[in-house]
């Protein structure tokens, strides 16, 4: 079946000498994966491999079988070409970053118009915006709710933050725990939006252990969650 779509790239790797497999969130049917044969030495075809760097947003005019199989791809354009987050070295860090971890993360194979729709947003903010050392933390979170576990703020006063269920409590588990200082700074980020992040300062070393923690949460919660490997990158740029 043709289908013309948006698409946010999440990941292409590279198949044989001259091809492409690439993974998309697709606004039409959510994760698909396509192989593009010769994409690689082919100079005069209509698919080049700029299309597809991470978290490039693609329009694209592609064949979908719905049976598992790879799909393929006949036209693709840059829908809205970013201006800084593949040419800016921070901001292309933390593409790389969050690109690995809706990579593992995502596994929806149909439709979410909201997830898509919050990719598009988040993306197009952070490349209109001066780089936040704190977006990465607020986009995980907040990906959260797309995914099915958002923390639960019933009882956000208590001590403790329980990652395995997701909920405030009052006495330690045996479960992992976000506590003392660490708790404070997630608890700002809970009900806040991106523009909201210029008011959000955290040390360096409270930074990194958030983000270690939000790791740990999607670990938790996402079945064959791997870690990602550009975490250290992330924590170096940050440093």
């Amino acid at each position: 079946m043709q289908v013309t779509t948006k698409a946010i790239v999440l990941s292409s790797l590279k198949y044989g000498d001259t091809s492409l497999i690439v993974r998309a969130f697709t606004e039409s049917d959510g994760l698909k994966s396509y192989l593009l044969k010769g994409v690689l030495s082919s100079k005069k075809g209509k698919l080049k491999p700029a299309y597809f760097q991470p978290l490039m947003p693609l329009e694209m005019v592609a064949y979908h079988k719905n049976k598992g199989t790879l799909e393929s791809i006949r036209e693709v354009k840059v829908a809205v070409p970013y201006k800084t987050l593949h040419t800016d070295i921070l901001k292309n860090s933390v593409v790389l970053f969050l690109a690995e971890m809706l990579g593992n993360s995502i596994q929806e194979q149909e439709k979410d118009q909201a997830l898509f729709n919050y990719l598009e947003y988040s993306l197009h903010w952070l490349d209109e915006h001066p780089l936040s050392p704190n977006f990465h933390i607020l986009f995980l979170i907040n990906l959260t709710k797309y995914l099915g576990f958002y923390p639960d703020t019933s009882y956000r006063n208590e001590p403790y933050f329980d990652l395995l269920e997701g909920s405030f409590c009052i006495t330690p588990s045996v479960n992992p725990l976000i506590q003392n200082e660490i708790l404070i700074d997630f608890k700002k980020f809970l009900g806040t939006n991106f523009d909201a992040l210029q008011g959000i300062q955290l040390t360096k070393f409270n930074r990194r252990e958030l983000l270690k923690n939000m790791v740990l949460y999607f670990r938790l919660h996402v079945h064959g969650f791997r870690e990602p490997r550009s975490l250290a990158v992330l924590n170096a740029v940050f440093q």
